[in-house]
């Protein structure tokens, strides 16, 4: 793969640009996904909602973390099972249905921004926000790709495998096999549209084909 070096800055701008360039879809939903806690997916997702919002689309910030499944199915292997971390944890069904299938054609356009607390294990009971036509969700998260989400741009936070185990907070390490197996068996880098190397969070690096 070829890299070249680009500021948080300039990147935020670049993916400004590819976000606002889809013009053809009703509503967008863009997918940020890297691993957690290793990657900067919240400050990248957080980091385009201003100059979205400023081109004239309505923003609405989505984290995967309030879609996790409750406590006695993520933990029903254990709390530190990484494969149930990679097959269980994330709430695809809820994701879908309350984030991106509203977001559809055909949708109505009224998307859940949060489903589940997990630090309390008991729903959110957050209310709708209605999102105009034109309107932007920015969903960022870990595992996102490979799953059947229609996202309509995906970026992936890539980490070489030394700088993932440098990285990932220690309290995490255990889930190192999940990430392991999500690159071996969806190979995120060949999913998303845009891959960005994040051994360095200060100096990002942004892939070219």
């Amino acid at each position: 793969m070829r890299y070249r070096p680009i500021s948080p800055a300039s990147l935020a701008e670049e993916l400004t640009d590819r976000i606002d360039a889809l013009t053809d879809r009703r509503r967008i939903a863009v997918a940020v996904d890297g691993a957690a806690g290793a990657t900067e997916t919240t400050e990248l997702a957080d980091a385009l909602v201003d100059p979205l919002r400023l081109r004239g689309h309505a923003t609405l910030r989505v984290s995967a973390r309030d879609f996790l499944r409750p406590a006695s199915l993520r933990f029903e292997h254990g709390r530190t099972n990484p494969d149930a971390r990679y097959t269980d944890w994330l709430d695809l069904g809820a994701l879908r249905r309350e984030v991106l299938d509203p977001l559809a054609e055909d949708g109505s356009g009224e998307v859940l921004p949060a489903l589940w607390d997990a630090s309390r294990d008991r729903a959110t009971r957050a209310a709708r926000v209605p999102l105009p036509p034109g309107g932007v969700v920015l969903i960022d998260g870990e595992l996102l790709l490979g799953a059947g989400l229609a996202f309509d741009l995906a970026v992936h936070l890539w980490l070489s495998p030394a700088a993932l185990r440098r990285r990932i907070p220690s309290d995490d390490a255990w889930a190192l096999p999940a990430y392991e197996r999500y690159e071996a068996e969806v190979g995120p880098s060949t999913l998303a549209d845009i891959v960005v190397r994040v051994d360095d969070p200060r100096h990002p690096a942004l892939f070219s084909p």
